[in-house]
């Protein structure tokens, strides 16, 4: 078959069209790719520093430690509570490691997750918003209590616990507040931990966990907000100075006058007393 000169070219020019149409989309290498990636990365990176500085530190670590179990990198049995590994071969570390441990990615490790970074965070912001050291020190004293008591209950992780009495001094420092549980239940935030605990039972879970971590924020509570409160009560647990020094910004003086140079704006130049006035 003979085609003309022009509809040679007219048919060349709409196969070059349809090819340009057709063009595939860029791919991941592409700069529009790399911005895109580039700019959710810095809305995580934002909404991460955002996280107050012991919630961030806490379920960040607890992430990592669980994840370097799923890989393989370590073991639990690296990281369990053992007196007498800790006190016989100096294993200290299992101090701390006993405390970021959840189990295996699945259900029970999100749920734990997901209360402890809700109601850390809640007590990080709220109660405690300014009050960092005193935050610190309340981690410190219901890990050492945990310890002591977890010795004569055999528990080997004590994390789960740990999450318990954050939940329950947050839902006895917030009374009025009401709370939904699946839907299914209405009540006084105070309730939560005890209906934490019959939730574990009815899953067939051992309620130990949530008994010890209930006593430890009970006896916080009592010696924090309660003993000081009543008549001849004192106030029992103090904040060492030292952790005020590392993690609180010290206050400012009120009665305190800066020099000139240093006040906003410095120097006030310009301003002196009008000639004649």
């Amino acid at each position: 078959m003979h085609f003309p000169a022009r509809s040679l070219s007219l048919l060349v020019l709409n196969k070059a069209e349809q090819a340009s149409a057709w063009t595939p989309a860029e791919g991941p290498g592409s700069p529009s790719a790399a911005a895109s990636v580039k700019m959710a990365y810095q809305t995580f990176q934002q909404e991460y520093l955002q996280i107050p500085v012991v919630t961030r530190a806490y379920t960040t670590a607890c992430v990592l430690t669980t994840a370097a179990v799923q890989l393989e990198i370590i073991t639990p049995f690296q990281l369990y509570f053992n007196p007498d590994l800790i006190l016989n071969r100096y294993q200290v570390w299992r101090l701390i490691t006993n405390f970021l441990f959840f189990g295996p990615v699945g259900f029970n490790f999100l749920f734990n997750m997901i209360f402890l970074y809700r109601y850390c965070r809640m007590l990080e912001e709220g109660s405690f918003r300014g009050r960092t050291a005193d935050f610190v020190f309340m981690f410190l004293f219901g890990g050492l209590l945990m310890t002591i008591f977890g010795t004569f209950v055999s528990l080997v992780f004590l994390g789960q616990a740990f999450t318990i009495m954050l939940v329950y001094v947050w839902s006895r420092r917030n009374p009025n507040v009401r709370m939904n549980f699946f839907g299914l239940l209405n009540f006084q935030a105070p309730f939560l931990p005890w209906v934490l605990m019959g939730f574990s039972l009815l899953l067939g879970n051992s309620i130990i966990v949530d008994l010890l971590g209930i006593a430890v924020g009970h006896v916080y509570f009592f010696l924090e907000d309660v003993f000081p409160n009543q008549p001849g009560g004192s106030r029992w647990l103090k904040t060492p100075s030292i952790l005020k020094m590392l993690f609180d910004t010290p206050e400012e003086d009120a009665n305190y006058n800066p020099l000139p140079e240093d006040r906003p704006g410095g120097f006030a130049w310009g301003e002196g007393q009008r000639l004649g006035g």
